[in-house]
């Protein structure tokens, strides 16, 4: 394993670490836990039932982000296919953040704060992953993910960068996909870590760096990177090998939204270098809410709610899983989004839009 990265004391502090029963037989698990000599080893029989996570108070959101680590084995190796970030899901290598996104779906899916999980059977699921890219061959011809690669999304349910700060899988991820002449990785982030830059993908993994107004930022990204931050570290990934796209998202609409879009449109016009325009695309992606998630941000964060909860501009819709999440109304979501793309264009017009809903 490599060096181990100082760790942004704000941002991770590990104290307790869950362990399944067989974290011990991978390698991955035994770096880890030599990685936090300190810190307190719990038992658990699963990583997806631990009570005293679920059943934490919203007192203890970001406490439980910051000081706990949950150690287990990915179980379930299938691909699914997605065809919006990425043409294929692939399997995670982690679940759950230390960062505290106030509209975060995973906390919306589980139903608590949802530290980091690390699965530490990283070979079985880059050998997955390659036998998987190895059956599809060549890309048939372009769509909206790819001109000619096979695109995996690899951080479905955290952030890669974050996890960078924890283990080596991402390193492992990386490398692999360098292998894979027809296939791609993807994942994005909210976080600077400047680990990755010296990871040499090659031009093979593909990073989406988040993005939204300042202001939306400092209310709604808890944890994460400053905005100012986060542009300057697209131009930096570039450098280093990364196709770099942008994610915009999540659009929050009320009087007025689309003027600080303009303001972070015009400062990336003129903070992004030359080759980092060149290969430019982004995604744009309206908010999506949900009431449970809602009565748990009062509870901790009820300035959030304020640009979140909005019913008079909101409707209920179901999600794949069957959750009923809150969507901006139907026929005025698609005239708001219009708004704002024709303003990206008329700043940005090189930034290719993937696709946006």
């Amino acid at each position: 394993m490599t060096a181990a990265p100082v760790l942004p004391r704000h941002l991770l502090d590990i104290r307790t670490i869950l362990l399944e029963p067989e974290v011990e037989r991978f390698a991955r698990g035994r770096e880890i836990l030599d990685r936090f000599p300190d810190a307190e080893r719990v038992p658990v029989a699963s990583h997806w039932r631990i009570p005293a996570l679920r059943d934490a108070n919203a007192g203890d959101w970001l406490q439980g982000k910051q000081g706990t680590l949950v150690l287990g084995t990915k179980r379930g190796l299938a691909f699914r296919p997605n065809g919006r970030s990425a043409d294929f899901i692939a399997p995670s290598t982690s679940n759950g953040c230390a960062m505290a996104c106030a509209y975060c779906y995973v906390a919306r899916r589980k139903g608590h704060s949802n530290p980091v999980t690390v699965f530490v059977n990283i070979e079985q699921v880059c050998a997955a992953i390659r036998r998987h890219a190895g059956a599809q061959g060549p890309k048939a011809g372009p769509n909206q993910v790819d001109a000619a690669a096979w695109v995996y999304d690899l951080g479905e349910n955290g952030d890669l960068s974050v996890d960078a700060l924890l283990s080596d899988n991402v390193r492992d991820l990386v490398a692999a996909f360098r292998s894979l002449p027809h296939a791609k990785g993807s994942f994005a982030t909210k976080w600077v870590n400047p680990g990755l830059l010296g990871y040499d993908p090659q031009g093979r993994t593909r990073v989406r760096v988040s993005l939204m107004p300042h202001a939306d930022a400092k209310l709604l990204d808890v944890r994460t990177a400053p905005v100012a931050e986060r542009i300057g570290f697209v131009n930096d990934l570039v450098a280093a090998g990364y196709e770099t796209h942008l994610n915009f998202s999540p659009v929050v609409v009320r009087e007025g939204y689309e003027a600080p879009w303009e303001e972070l449109f015009r400062e990336l016009d003129d903070r992004l270098s030359a080759a980092a325009k060149a290969q430019l695309a982004c995604e744009v992606i309206m908010l999506t809410h949900n009431a449970a998630l809602h009565e748990v941000n009062l509870l901790w964060h009820p300035k959030a709610e304020a640009l979140l909860w909005r019913p008079d501009l909101q409707e209920a819709k179901h999600s794949e899983n069957g959750q009923a999440n809150l969507r901006y109304r139907t026929g005025w979501k698609g005239q708001w989004l219009r708004r704002l793309l024709d303003r990206l264009r008329a700043r940005m017009p090189y930034c290719r839009v993937r696709y946006a809903f």
